[in-house]
């Protein structure tokens, strides 16, 4: 039975078991035509498909043997005394090992699963992020209105792909005002409040280049160059009002024209139509629907009719990003610290919550009790993981993991496409290589969200059996004594013991 809806195909119900058909690593047109993955170099197995088609008869690993080869695994692997795992069967749901599994622990950046499980169920796989242009209180004044859409361009060399731009938004932007120059640009980013950096995070972390000042107005999610690399970046101390100033300059204006407006003042204009705030309804019903002519991950524009005479507050123009299914896959497999927050916001504006950590916090913890999962093991205080302060169980990310995987919130299935597959892509691409290692066993079927702060180190995704049994995994250790590299291999070679078990 095809589930169609949002997921356009991607999973199908074969005897009761979830099969995918998506290709690993970031998919740049999920709606439309996508360009094939970059391949590994030579060697480097190719991966399957994202959820493996089972064979009905695939044996279950036997637990008593399972356990002794994974406890022997935990035993060596050097990660300290706060070693937590949770082991699942994908078809049945069926517990086949743990190691005080529903112990909260600390879990670095797996969290960014509970973030994209809760973000694809509040406002649905194919909801678009707007960013807006409004008319303001005088004759050639517009508002720049964040939406919160980390993503966003100045122009076409963005450090996103299929993002949508700033220039695209200031040309649309004069079409609609017609013979009226603009003289001033007011920027509007309250609709997120609160701190700009999370509770729990590490004193470098403003300035170490993993993260931005989480604002609802930034371009290319803070950096200060799109063409850095993935990872580490300059980071705006203002990314707001950066963005401002890149749209003063599309529009011909020098940056002195630029100013901040106070909190709401786009939504006290008198024409003011509000801010979009995404869908309320996707846990109880359907996902949210772009909207027409948007069945591709291209971003959208939308632009007035020329008219001079227009109200205060009358959206003159506006651009929307690629698909929420689009922005999580970006953020799981490269693990990005500034969409994970900015999309944790957007669970909380669905759910009528501040858009702050806090407010994000109890909305993903509200989302995910409505979801049927195990609520009292998590206890967030940011979207991204960077927080010290957040807290979960490994059972808690493996039940999401065959929840997502079940096909009975097909929405939920767009997490897959982002892990990060051993060896070949994201930030898992570097990892399971070594020929004579025994982690290689896990190439190309270890598919799972890394996570790493000093001392806690993570992994939870899905692994392939040798038998081709699909398995649910996750190990959270937050007291590690070595160093990162050394905590990785761990880590490998435990998820590559359940890869390379018969276990019968």
């Amino acid at each position: 039975m095809l589930l169609a809806a949002a997921i356009v195909g991607a999973f199908l119900l074969v005897s009761g078991t979830s099969v995918a058909v998506l290709r690993p690593g970031p998919v740049a047109g999920w709606f439309g035509a996508q360009p094939d993955p970059t391949p590994s170099p030579s060697g480097d197995p190719t991966p399957g498909p994202v959820l493996a088609a089972l064979a009905a008869d695939a044996p279950m690993p036997d637990q008593e043997t399972l356990a002794r080869e994974l406890t022997a695994a935990l035993a060596a692997s050097g990660l300290g005394g706060r070693v937590h795992v949770s082991v699942q069967d994908m078809t049945t749901g069926s517990v086949l090992f743990g190691q005080q599994p529903a112990m909260m622990t600390m879990p670095a950046s797996t969290t960014k699963l509970v973030t994209a499980a809760t973000v694809l169920a509040a406002v649905g796989p194919t909801h678009r992020i707007a960013t807006r242009v409004v008319a303001g209180s005088a004759p050639g004044e517009v508002v720049l209105v964040g939406g919160g859409d980390p993503t966003l361009a100045i122009d076409g060399d963005g450090f996103y792909p299929a993002a949508a731009r700033l220039d695209e938004l200031a040309a649309d932007t004069r079409t609609a005002l017609g013979a009226t120059p603009v003289a001033k640009v007011v920027i509007d980013a309250s609709l997120f409040s609160g701190p700009a950096f999370g509770p729990g995070w590490d004193d470098d972390i403003p300035t170490g280049g993993y993260a931005a000042a989480i604002t609802a107005l930034m371009v290319d999610g803070g950096r200060t160059d799109p063409k850095a690399g993935k990872g580490w970046a300059p980071r705006s101390s203002a990314p707001d009002l950066a963005a401002g100033r890149a749209f003063a300059r599309a529009l011909g204006l020098p940056a002195e024209a630029v100013t901040s407006a106070p909190a709401g003042y786009a939504e006290q204009l008198a024409g003011s139509t509000g801010q979009p705030t995404g869908s309320t309804g996707a846990v109880a019903g359907a996902p949210a629907t772009s909207a027409p002519g948007t069945g591709t991950d291209a971003p959208t524009r939308t632009a007035g009719t020329g008219d001079p005479a227009v109200r205060p507050g009358t959206e003159l123009a506006r651009v929307e990003s690629p698909p929420m299914i689009s922005l999580v896959e970006t953020m799981l497999a490269d693990s990005d610290n500034v969409v994970a927050e900015a999309l944790a916001r957007q669970v909380a504006i669905a759910r009528g919550e501040p858009a702050s950590y806090a407010g994000a916090a109890a909305a993903m913890d509200g989302v995910l009790a409505e979801l049927g999962l195990p609520a009292e093991q998590s206890e967030l205080f940011d979207g991204s993981g960077l927080s010290r302060t957040n807290r979960m169980s490994p059972r808690l990310l493996t039940e999401l993991t065959v929840l997502a995987g079940s096909g009975s919130r097909p929405e939920l299935a767009g997490i897959f496409a982002g892990l990060p597959v051993a060896a070949w892509s994201g930030t898992l691409q570097g990892r399971y290589r070594a020929t004579a290692a025994p982690q290689r066993a896990g190439a190309g079927v270890v598919r799972a969200k890394t996570g790493s702060l000093s001392g806690v180190n993570s992994l939870a995704g899905t692994v392939t059996t040798a038998d081709g049994r699909l398995l649910a995994f996750a190990v959270l250790a937050d007291a590690v004594p070595l160093y990162i590299d050394q905590a990785q291999e761990a880590l490998d070679r435990i998820a590559a013991t359940l890869a390379g078990c018969g276990c019968r």
